[in-house]
C-alpha cells in the first residue's frame, strides 16, 4: 500500500515537471525593432528668367525679372552677380546679351538663360558733299586764252577757250572779272604793255559778242612783268602769251 502510494507521488511530480519544461519551450521571444527609413535627398532647385524688352536700341534699358525653389545662392552673368530667389532689376546691354542665372542649393543647381537683342545704331547720314565756292567754280571753269609771237588775234583755240568762258558767265551773272594782258620776255617793256592791253582787249570784245555785257569786265595789261614760266624757250612764253582772268572783288 506505501508503495502504490509513492510510485503516484512520483508519476505526479513527473507529469508537474514535464509541463513546466513544455511550458518554456513555448515561451515568445521579444521582436527586433524595424530600421529607421532614411531621409529622402534635398530637393532640385529650380530657376526661370526672363528679359523685357527682348530687343531694344542702344543705351535703353531692359528689366530681368527671376523665381526661384530650393535654392540659397543665385548669381545671373554677365554683369549682374549675387541676386535674391527672387526679384528683377534693370540692365543696359551695349550688345546683343545672353543672361545666365545660376541658383545652387542643397539638391544641386539649375540654370536658365534669357537672350537680349541690341539693335544696330543706325548709319550716320552721309554728308553731303561740300559745295565748290564761286572762287573754286571759277578756277576750274575760266579758261586763259593765248596767242602766238607778237600777235593781238583769237587763234582757234583761243575762241573755244572764251566760248566756255562765256557759259560760265552767263551761269554766274554776279561774277565780275579782270582780263589781264600778257606777254614773253622778249621785246621792250612800253611794247609789251600795249601788246597785253591789246590782247586783253580782243578777249574782252569777244566775250561781248557772244553776250557777256562790257560792264562786268575790266582790262589791264602787265606786259612782260608777271611771267608764270622763267624758262627761256619756245614751250615757257607760250604761257605766258596770254589773257589771263582774274575774278574781280
Amino acid at each position: 500500500m506505501q508503495s502504490s502510494t509513492i510510485r503516484r507521488s512520483v508519476l505526479v511530480f513527473g507529469l508537474i515537471a514535464l509541463g513546466a519544461i513544455v511550458g518554456g519551450c513555448h515561451k515568445q521571444v521579444a521582436a527586433t525593432p524595424p530600421a529607421p527609413a532614411p531621409a529622402p535627398p534635398p530637393a532640385q532647385p529650380t530657376v526661370t528668367l526672363n528679359a523685357s524688352p527682348a530687343a531694344v536700341n542702344p543705351g535703353q534699358t531692359v528689366t530681368l525679372s527671376w523665381t526661384s525653389t530650393n535654392a540659397t545662392d543665385l548669381d545671373i552673368q554677365p554683369g549682374v552677380g549675387k541676386v535674391a530667389p527672387q526679384g528683377q532689376t534693370p540692365v543696359n546691354p551695349t550688345a546683343s546679351t545672353t543672361y545666365t542665372i545660376t541658383a545652387t542649393g542643397a539638391g544641386g543647381s539649375a540654370t536658365a538663360t534669357a537672350h537680349v537683342d541690341v539693335n544696330a545704331p543706325a548709319p550716320a547720314p552721309t554728308p553731303a558733299p561740300a559745295q565748290p565756292n564761286l572762287s573754286q567754280l571759277f578756277a576750274q571753269n575760266v579758261q586763259d586764252a593765248f596767242f602766238d609771237l607778237d600777235k593781238s588775234d583769237l587763234r582757234d583755240d583761243a575762241r573755244a577757250a572764251l566760248t566756255k568762258d562765256a557759259e560760265f558767265l552767263r551761269s554766274y551773272p554776279q561774277v565780275h572779272v579782270s582780263i589781264e594782258g600778257h606777254c614773253d620776255e622778249r621785246g621792250s617793256t612800253e611794247y609789251n604793255l600795249g601788246l597785253g592791253q591789246r590782247r586783253a582787249e580782243a578777249a574782252k570784245n569777244y566775250l561781248i559778242s557772244l553776250g557777256i555785257s562790257a560792264d562786268r569786265m575790266e582790262t589791264t595789261s602787265w606786259g612782260k612783268e608777271r611771267p608764270v614760266c622763267m624758262d627761256h624757250n619756245e614751250e615757257c612764253w607760250q604761257r605766258n602769251r596770254r589773257a589771263h582772268f582774274v575774278l574781280a572783288q
